[in-house]
């Protein structure tokens, strides 16, 4: 009999309990435990005795989960939280649940990167059965010492009334906003809390980090879509609210497609459907980007040049080198790396989303040493193993070894079979971009496996107040590491 299976409290969700948090576990909470069941605490800090409203308690659950409502005993690391509506203490207080996202804003900014990294180290130990000791670093000197105002790319849901909001964590639960104290301040300038968006389902601003026109994206509600009259409506509110906002902005609709993988549309109302995002890096200059709608760029506005440095400095790419980045976006490594192989060299920018590799095709098209391939990772790579001599003009490798593979997968990591491609393929040098240390270390069992070990392993809060974090992990074939974490 475990010692779960001694347990005969039974709690409902909305009781409460008092638990001693463990260790910050990946998801944003601390592990703890009563009458030896795990209760998974949000709103902890290591260490703290506190008192948690359960807010799932099925009595023969393996788990609950909670938020604190009460500190008993704090850690040296509490402070006041930085949002009040994210803050679960005092949204008890108002008998209301805290919005999701801020999860960290009650710990002090350098305990949140210490948390990080050993969350990182925990998992990858867990999943991948390695013990790598990561260097934990920051986003930006430029940072706010409150870890506020570095979101360039924010999402709100919409009330029925038609007014931006957030949902409670795990929750259907919509709560209206009147600030969103992780974006940029050109967000607020938007007081898009004011804009009426009856009709609209979900709303995504784009802020680019260089000061230049936003993009607001409103998505319509299927019954809007629907009805002719509605939409118009709705296009005509977002228009005139554009149009009396004090800041020059851009606007437009986010259509979905018919199918459940197609591509989201994009319809203007107001200035243009993309923005201009310009990236200054210490390693390899400055460039500026298009990304058309809702692509995928970095968030925090420093990102991009603290991602870029660090990928240039693991992979060090010399001229005349084959190199393919993969997941590569609007083509924002592509770029860097293919100013430093040359027009002697190779880079193969390889994206899934059509219209972000439209947007690379732009962003690359004075670089003749780039190539861009549009279409899932797993089968571009299955290309080049079948058809290795397969020109470059037609996508192939033309009979080239790839000197190094930069790769950059959504949350869900890269998987099993991309994984065995890319080791298939036998590159010198792998660079590995992630944000989601889960995914991570499932596939970085299956590199060690294939032959691989890591040579550095680095930590970057690219998300502060938020559980979040990006790595970057260098690996090499076994025998060519040349200095190791593990």
């Amino acid at each position: 009999m475990t010692a779960m299976d001694t347990s005969t409290e039974v709690v409902p969700p909305g009781g409460v309990i008092e638990v001693e948090a463990g260790a910050m576990a990946h998801g944003g909470h601390c592990v703890a435990r009563h009458e030896g069941r795990v209760v998974f605490v949000r709103h902890a800090i290591p260490g703290e005795i506190v008192r948690v409203a359960l807010t799932e308690a099925e009595p023969g659950a393996r788990f609950w989960r909670g938020d604190v409502v009460e500190v008993v005993r704090p850690s040296e690391f509490r402070r006041i939280h930085q949002w009040k509506l994210a803050d679960s203490l005092r949204a008890h207080v108002s008998a209301r649940l805290p919005v999701g996202g801020a999860e960290y804003g009650h710990i002090v900014v350098h305990h949140q990167r210490r948390l990080k990294a050993q969350v990182f180290r925990d998992t990858v130990a867990r999943i991948a059965g390695v013990t790598i000791e990561p260097e934990a670093l920051h986003a930006g000197h430029e940072d706010e010492p409150t870890g506020q105002h570095w979101r360039t790319r924010t999402g709100f849901a919409v009330t029925p009334q038609g007014r931006i909001a957030m949902h409670a964590h795990r929750s259907a639960v919509l709560l209206p906003v009147r600030n969103m104290p992780l974006g940029v301040h050109a967000l607020d300038a938007l007081a898009l809390w004011d804009w009426d968006f009856t009709g609209a389902a979900r709303v995504d601003v784009a802020t680019p980090a260089d000061g230049t026109q936003p993009l607001v994206l409103v998505t319509p509600t299927p019954q809007t879509l629907a009805d002719e009259a509605r939409l118009g409506k709705l296009g005509t509110r977002i228009r005139q609210a554009a149009n009396a906002c004090p800041v020059d902005v851009s606007t437009g609709f986010a259509v979905p497609g018919p199918k459940k993988f197609s591509p989201t549309g994009i319809q203007r109302i107001t200035g243009r459907t993309w923005v201009h995002e310009t990236v200054s890096s210490e390693r390899g200059g400055e460039r500026t980007f298009r990304v058309t709608g809702d692509g995928f760029w970095q968030v925090h506005q420093h990102a991009p040049a603290t991602l870029v440095d660090a990928v240039l400095e693991d992979v060090d790419p010399q001229p005349g080198e084959v190199i393919a980045d993969l997941y590569a976006g609007a083509g924002l490594f592509s770029a860097f790396l293919s100013d430093a192989v040359g027009e002697e060299g190779r880079v193969y920018s390889v994206e899934a989303s059509r219209q972000a590799s439209k947007d690379a095709r732009r962003n690359l098209l004075s670089l003749p040493q780039a190539g861009v391939l549009n279409g899932p990772t797993d089968k571009v790579l299955g290309s080049w193993i079948k058809e290795p001599e397969r020109t470059t003009r037609d996508g192939g490798l033309d009979g080239d070894r790839l000197d190094a593979v930069v790769l950059d997968p959504p949350r869900a990591g890269a998987g099993r079979r991309a994984i065995e491609r890319i080791l298939a393929l036998a590159p010198g040098r792998i660079c590995y971009v992630s944000c989601d240390p889960a995914s991570f270390a499932r596939d970085l069992a299956w590199l060690r496996e294939g032959g691989y070990e890591v040579e550095r392993a680095r930590v970057f809060d690219l998300y502060p107040d938020t559980h979040h974090l990006e790595s970057v992990t260098l690996l090499r074939a076994a025998g060519e590491v040349e200095q190791t974490t593990l």
